[in-house]
């Protein structure tokens, strides 16, 4: 594949910042596509229980999956630092470690899942009618975390290999696997549940295993898998500065828990199906902004590395009016089109339908914040500081969404759930700009 290829050492322009970010960006954005087409077709095809089945038990899925994308984002920013300090071996072989660990991690991942599926499902809530399809559903999809956590590891290491139009190409080839077997195994042969997972799994297979294969073989690329062997300093290095991306991903996998309790509490399974809604379409919405810091981060890991500061403080400055420009437009859509989007998963439902356009009405005025909070966090992995990266996404995703759902419900009921997102946001900013 012939790229114009921008190298990490170049002065970073926004037309430059953007191209070089555009390819990831498109790629997480095609990533929550096709993550959503599961959500889509259950809910018109198999129906509203299922639909709030698969949505209660993705939060204990995205915890064990999410360690790959810890591993990745962490082992980016090292690998990318040891590329600006001009060491391309230890680079290689730092990133050869951190595949290894990260099948090694999935095989026990899905072990411990497939164990604990069901009684999981009963203490988040599943009742007698939603709890077939929870297990079902997590018990497919467990089956393939390394695949996926494979996926997510890739998709972070490519563009520091100076290949984000290569990511794109593996993220578009598993997302079209998973759009088209969705058709087949739910639409056309009523698989239910169990064909929505199967699908996802076997693209996570195509964005997991091609890239795989890419960089075992010799290649143009600024990486490739090594034979070696683990090395406890640079594996935990590596979780350490992804730290903050996993407890994102576990705060944020608690808090859906929590939310999902209040929402059986005040709205019953009608709440959880529009949560699940407003969760896939913030997946898209949210992905532009971490596909832009999957590009910036190893653009800041490189200059940190070769201590470039006056390059770090144009990327840094540039990427705050970026993210603030971008959720002011992430807001104005999402106004936009939250009734098209409520017609689309649950139209066949008046009640539902309204219930979603009003929460998405009211959520929307958390993207105006995310955008920056989300850069913040990685703008610290990618400098190697996995601390202040972790209090910035630990707050942000866990302490001040639970304070947010669990006052806010008190004071303005159901509301409360669609507000605390944004209310957490306002607060998170603040810790963010300290």
């Amino acid at each position: 594949m012939k790229e114009n290829r921008i190298q990490l050492s170049d002065h970073f322009s926004y037309g430059r910042l953007m191209r070089f970010a555009a390819a990831p960006i498109m790629m997480m954005v095609f990533t929550s596509i096709y993550g959503v087409v599961d959500g889509l077709f259950i809910s018109n095809f198999v129906g509203k229980i299922p639909f709030a089945a698969i949505n209660l038990i993705m939060p204990f899925i995205m915890v064990l999956s999410g360690m790959g994308f810890m591993v990745g984002t962490g082992g980016s920013a090292l690998v990318a630092k040891t590329l600006g300090e001009g060491n391309r071996e230890d680079a290689d072989r730092y990133f050869s470690m951190l595949v290894v660990f990260t099948v090694i991690l999935g095989a026990s991942m899905t072990a411990i899942g497939l164990f604990a599926m069901e009684p999981i499902a009963r203490l988040l809530g599943a009742t007698d009618e939603m709890l077939p399809d929870c297990v079902a559903y997590g018990n497919v999809v467990m089956a393939f975390t390394t695949a996926f956590m494979l996926q997510n590891l890739f998709q972070t290491i490519l563009s520091t290999a100076e290949k984000p139009k290569l990511g794109l190409f593996y993220t578009v080839a598993a997302g079209v696997t998973n759009m088209v077997l969705d058709a087949l195994f739910v639409a056309l042969f009523q698989w239910g549940v169990v064909g929505a997972a199967l699908a996802t799994g076997i693209s996570q297979c195509v964005g997991g295993v091609l890239p795989l294969i890419y960089f075992l073989r010799p290649n143009t690329s600024l990486l490739r898998v090594r034979k070696t062997g683990l090395e406890f300093k640079i594996i935990l290095k590596a979780c350490s500065n992804g730290a903050s991306e996993f407890m994102s991903n576990i705060s944020g996998s608690i808090v859906a828990m929590l939310y999902n309790f209040q929402l059986l509490k005040y709205a019953g399974a009608d709440g959880v199906a529009v949560y699940g809604v407003l969760m896939y379409v913030s997946f898209i919405f949210v992905a532009v902004f971490i596909g832009y810091t999957l590009a910036s981060s190893p653009i800041v890991g490189f200059n940190h590395g070769s201590a470039n500061h006056t390059e770090l403080k144009n990327i840094l400055k540039k990427s705050v009016v970026l993210m603030i420009c971008g959720g002011t437009i992430m807001m104005a859509l999402s106004w936009a089109l939250s009734g098209v989007l409520a017609d689309v998963f649950v139209g066949y439902d008046q009640g539902l339908r309204d219930m979603t356009q009003h929460a998405f009405v009211i959520f929307a005025f958390s993207f105006l914040l995310a955008g920056f909070n989300i850069f913040a966090s990685s703008f610290f992995t990618a400098l190697n500081n996995g601390a202040i990266s972790a209090i910035i996404s630990f707050l942000r995703s866990l302490v001040f969404q639970i304070l947010a759902v669990l006052v806010l419900t008190l004071i303005l009921g159901l509301d409360g759930i669609w507000w605390s997102v944004a209310v957490a946001d306002l607060f998170a900013i603040l810790i963010s700009v300290v």
